[in-house]
């Protein structure tokens, strides 16, 4: 009985883990064909990338023809110059290109296709730490007031603290509640 409490205690807590460190899979562009030469400015990868928010974490999933092209992962300089001669990283693999976004800050990623880059395949993506909300849309830019307005007093619940986001409050306590069970048995 001892070794099933035990094992109940372990995988609570690996779902725990499993779940506040999961970040998500983003297919790049919002579908299968989306890395390539742009039809215009408005269908630019870089405008899909401004709509959405990047946590680390989270993975971005290129699809695309791994014998025709690939996806170069560059300094932001070689991004500005569709400079291919030095990425940081190469990827080739078509569509099992999968890169982790591992810490906060920008991304930079090119084609390395003979000039693609210059035709606009290129997409910069803005990484927040796990310190920022998440919103499911970026807030508006409003001008800034001339004078700052003071601080409102931090307005919390005493169960704010309880209330994780996806569930894993939910699912941690279900888990716990099914670990008495056994306990009690």
């Amino acid at each position: 009985m001892a070794f099933l409490r035990t094992l109940v205690w372990f995988s609570a807590l690996a779902f725990v883990l499993f779940r506040v460190g999961e970040g998500k899979d983003i297919l790049v562009g919002g579908s299968e064909d989306a890395w390539k030469i742009p039809k215009n400015a408005s269908d630019s990868l870089d405008q899909w990338a401004r709509k959405h928010r990047f946590k680390v974490g989270d993975f971005l999933n290129f699809k695309y023809n791994g014998k025709a092209d690939s996806v170069l992962q560059v300094t932001e300089k070689n991004y500005e110059s569709c400079n291919t001669s030095k990425p940081i990283k190469e990827y080739k693999n078509g569509n099992n290109t999968t890169v982790k976004l591992n810490k906060s800050g920008p991304f930079y990623f090119i084609s390395g296709a003979d000039g693609h880059c210059q035709k606009g395949q290129k997409l910069e993506v803005t990484v927040i730490s796990e310190k920022h909300r998440h919103h499911d849309n970026p807030p508006a830019f409003s001008p800034k007031p001339a004078i700052a307005p003071a601080p409102e007093p931090a307005k919390t619940s005493p169960n704010k603290a309880l209330a994780y986001k996806d569930g894993t409050f939910l699912a941690l306590t279900s888990l716990l509640g099914l670990a008495f069970a056994f306990t009690s048995v």
